[in-house]
């Protein structure tokens, strides 16, 4: 579905309502500007008629069908560069990080963007890039920014709330209670997807903001500096996170271990105290004819008196050592 098409020139939208594909298309060959076209969960015949309109190579479309791709940027001998972003965000009702993708193409007048999943709506990235006429003046280059800048604003938020439920259940575990080893593993999984989210765009980014990819300008590329600063504080952050959840499910397993080591222990502690007794009762319950004291009246109440106090001297024992 096509949500947005403008054409940009001079700093200005020409336009209010969306143009029609075919229309921008034939802009882009005879008028100077760009147009950007916002696309989100396009059929694969809207993206044949993306191709066939602005000529974009077949494997990057190829690639802007499928999902779950890695972040990178591609150029291609068409002039055209390729660029895969995914988007993240919390939803605090299933306490887990939604991903999502968004494919740029980026031509020397077009930019057409195609997005997959609910995170990072990009209307409000064309809205503050609308508001820097200077910038727009520098044409694509500027839309790659503002949509850069807006996910990578994106990505802050969720750092917060993964940092939020790895408090919570460091504070579990560091107290001397069991946490649930699925929600430190979830939380693991989850953090390590959102690196592999971040961290490839870590090369990509400060290319571009050293103008040594897709030819940036220097007045767009101080732009992509300060998302270069934010994207490399969040991997620094996400890289802290993965680490401090590996040490939390080690913490987790020793406490589990420490609590089994009680467990067998006191166990084994009235093991023992039963022990004593139960060998006792099994000696004089043999029915041999001849035994010592098997006659003697005061035999029995001597035997129970051994037993109880045999009992309760283990059981001291055992209480004093930390055993029960």
């Amino acid at each position: 579905m096509i949500v947005d098409c403008a054409h940009y020139r001079d700093g200005r939208r020409q336009h209010e309502g969306p143009m029609r594909p075919e229309e921008a298309a034939a802009i882009c060959g005879r008028e100077p500007g760009f147009v950007w076209l916002g696309m989100v969960d396009p059929s694969p015949d809207e993206l044949a008629s993306m191709q066939d309109a602005f000529g974009l190579h077949e494997l990057a479309v190829e690639d802007a069908e499928s999902f779950h791709l890695r972040p990178k940027v591609e150029q291609y001998e068409e002039g055209i560069a390729f660029v895969v972003l995914r988007t993240a965000r919390y939803l605090p009702e299933r306490e887990e990080v939604e991903f999502g993708e968004i494919s740029i193409f980026l031509g020397a007048s077009f930019v057409i963007t195609v997005r997959q999943g609910a995170a990072s709506d990009l209307h409000g990235a064309r809205l503050r890039l609308e508001e820097r006429p200077q910038l727009l003046r520098e044409g694509p280059q500027a839309a790659l920014w503002a949509i850069l800048d807006k996910v990578v604003d994106d990505y802050a938020p969720v750092v917060e709330e993964l940092e939020r439920d790895i408090e919570e259940v460091e504070q579990t575990v560091f107290t001397g209670a069991v946490a649930p080893v699925q929600r430190i593993y979830l939380l693991r999984r989850e953090v390590s997807d959102f690196y592999r989210a971040v961290h490839p765009l870590l090369g990509p980014v400060s290319a571009l903001s050293r103008g040594s990819l897709l030819h940036v300008t220097p007045s767009v590329g101080q732009y992509f500096r300060d998302v270069n600063d934010h994207l490399n504080l969040v991997n620094e952050e996400v890289v802290a996170q993965r680490d401090l959840l590996t040490t939390i499910l080690q913490a987790n397993m020793a406490v589990i271990g420490v609590q089994q080591s009680d467990i067998v222990r006191k166990i084994s502690g009235w093991a023992a105290i039963i022990t004593v007794p139960t060998f006792i009762a099994s000696f004089y319950g043999m029915n041999f004819e001849h035994m010592p004291e098997l006659r003697w009246e005061a035999a029995y109440p001597l035997v129970i008196a051994l037993m109880v106090l045999t009992g309760l001297l283990l059981h001291r024992s055992f209480k004093r050592a930390g055993w029960l």
